[in-house]
């Protein structure tokens, strides 16, 4: 036993270091060590877990089959019960009953040796190791090594890896092979928080049990039955803060509920929830509640004011925004799940008014509150002085509180858009009409389609250029597009003005690549003539011509106008019905062979 858990000090042997000998303590007046309420009320049983439902069953029905694993890997937030299971798990294992002859069983007795050495932390067979401070290989080759022995006592000898995480990847190897197959007198528990850390070939060999999160309302019930246990006089909005602070975690909750416990000793009285809010840096809910209502109010001197309030009272700015993150969720949740104002998961106060506030605001405002308070706790993080930082947002907020959203901004230049001008129609160039997004500068506005090259077939020379680019041969491709103007186009014959920067092989290149593609021969022909521009100076034509035709749109010309300093970022092409894929069909457009000359492959000088 350690000194602070169940033993009193031990009294001095002799006289004191200034040779006065030691006062002898009065009768019954011995101080016995105090056990925080996280130890005292360990459970001690599966039964005794909490909100833990699924695991019990899963182990109960093992029991009940005589299917127990020989290793288990649990995993879950800090304070929700894996050591706690760990060690449950082995008495119920070891538990030889109140006569010494039972067997295996869900219930351990709590009575027999096994169960009682195991409860206080001295059994002999029940190694626990933490492994965020033995890391390495070593470590866990004492392990296996320790695996060759039978257990001194009990049936079976459990070894209990807390933060399995943090091994080393040498160790997680070392212990791979007896993890896999241990002798039958060997289990293993492994427990974590980081279970994406642990390498998948330690998870295959375990049986796997994610601990979840207790929620606020079984943390208060269970707050509720310890608070009684030990007399304490806690209103229970108190243990409702208690365990919403406490984030799904036991052990945190019973700490803080410990430390309220002791606040509240120098008072006598009952331990209130402005106490506990005052002991967690928390703002009072009701202070929540009318900020957010001088927020949608637009009020800001009612907001400053309740921050102050809230500030002379301890509460945390970062805190405080962070509360009223949540109320924003809470409000959003109300508006999307009304059901939720009749459930008995929420206090009174949160379902009434908040309910009353749900109602009287819009998805599209919540989810913008929520956003700039997101990004407004992180500022406050960041920033020199909290508080400051704090009031800003909440001013920045109160200020667009009343702005109209994005769809509404929209809506009105439509409509403004309207009154002046009809929308182009699509014989002007504008592809039905451009439309864009008023969401701040810059302003994308859509184009109309760019005329993308088809699906390779040799119905024109943008399908030919189309076939290089599919087979990836992406020189040939991109001198086809920028250095070659297509003379004439009439297959197996195709003639060309080539840039002077094109390379010398182009054309047997290209008549090499059709011949592959369709069999037959092509002739390549080099022209003089000018002919017409190449692809990429259309594509770039139709762009420019497309960029203009947005320009020209009364609604881009009111947001432009809306919003000084906006620009045309980008096109994008109004979307059109695809158009069904034709298969390749290369040979309605060659000649037989017999047609073509031995020589007609390629032919350079060809001048029509």
């Amino acid at each position: 036993m350690g000194l602070f858990e169940d033993e009193a000090p031990p009294a001095p042997s002799g006289p004191s270091l200034f040779g006065d000998a030691p006062e002898p303590a009065p009768e019954g007046q011995k101080t016995a060590a105090y056990r925080v309420l996280a130890r005292k009320y360990r459970p001690q049983t599966f039964a005794d877990l909490i909100g833990q439902d699924a695991l019990v069953r899963t182990l109960r029905n093992a029991f009940a089959q005589n299917r127990i694993a020989h290793a288990f890997m649990l995993t879950g937030v800090r304070g929700v019960g894996k050591t706690t299971t760990a060690r449950i798990l082995a008495r119920a294992v070891n538990c030889t009953g109140p006569d010494g002859t039972g067997g295996p069983t869900p219930d351990p007795c709590g009575v027999c040796d096994n169960c009682v050495a195991i409860l206080a932390d001295r059994h002999p067979d029940v190694v626990e190791m933490d492994a965020a401070s033995n890391t390495g290989v070593d470590d866990v080759r004492e392990i296996i090594e320790a695996t060759r022995f039978r257990p001194l006592s009990a049936r079976i000898k459990f070894f209990i890896i807390d933060e399995v995480h943090m091994l080393s990847r040498q160790a997680f190897n070392a212990l791979l092979k007896t993890l896999e197959e241990p002798p039958p007198h060997i289990k293993f528990v492994l427990a974590t928080t980081e279970i994406r850390k642990v390498p998948v070939t330690v998870l295959s060999r375990c049986q796997r049990f994610d601990l979840r999160r207790v929620g606020v309302v079984e943390l208060a019930a269970h707050f509720t039955r310890i608070a009684a246990a030990e007399q304490v006089d806690i209103a229970p909005p108190a243990l409702d803060a208690i365990a919403r602070a406490a984030d799904g975690s036991v052990r945190d909750g019973l700490s803080l509920l410990d430390q309220a416990i002791a606040r509240g000793a120098e008072d006598g009285g009952q331990i209130s929830a402005e106490m506990v809010a005052d002991m967690l840096g928390l703002a009072d809910r009701s202070y929540v509640f009318e900020l957010m209502a001088a927020v949608i109010a637009g009020d800001a001197a009612a907001a400053l004011r309740i921050m102050d309030l809230a500030h002379e009272r301890g509460a945390d700015p970062g805190i405080l925004l962070g509360d009223l993150l949540g109320l924003a969720h809470l409000l959003t949740r109300l508006k999307s799940v009304p059901g939720l104002a009749t459930s008995t998961a929420l206090p009174e106060a949160e379902r009434t008014r908040g309910l009353a506030m749900a109602n009287s605001l819009s998805v599209p405002w919540l989810g913008r509150l929520w956003q700039m308070l997101l990004k407004g706790v992180a500022e406050v993080e960041a920033a020199p002085d909290r508080r400051a930082a704090a009031e800003m947002i909440l001013i920045r907020l109160i200020h667009v509180a009343d702005l109209p959203t994005p769809g509404e901004i929209i809506k009105k230049l439509t409509d403004a858009g309207a009154h002046h001008a009809a929308p182009p129609s699509p014989s002007n160039g504008a592809g039905g009409g451009a439309r864009a997004v008023a969401n701040g500068p810059p302003v994308m506005a859509a184009a109309p389609a760019l005329n993308p090259a088809p699906a390779p077939r040799a119905a024109s020379f943008t399908d030919v250029v189309a076939l290089a680019q599919s087979k990836r041969d992406v020189m040939l491709y991109a001198h086809l597009r920028h250095s070659a103007h297509l003379v004439r186009f009439a297959p197996p014959v195709i003639e060309l003005r080539l840039e002077p920067d094109a390379p010398r092989d182009l054309l047997p290149r290209l008549a090499a690549l059709l011949e592959t593609e369709t069999g037959r021969r092509w002739t390549i022909a080099l022209s003089h003539a000018p002919g017409a521009p190449t692809i990429d100076e259309v594509e770039r034509k139709a762009e420019a011509a497309a960029r203009q035709s947005a320009e020209d749109h009364p609604l881009v010309q009111a947001i432009l106008a809306t919003f000084p300093g906006a620009r045309i970022e980008a096109l994008h092409a109004a979307p059109e019905p695809a158009a069904p894929e034709l298969p390749p069909d290369w040979s309605d457009h060659t000649p037989p062979d017999e047609a073509l000359p031995d020589d007609a492959i390629f032919t350079e000088g060809a001048d029509e």
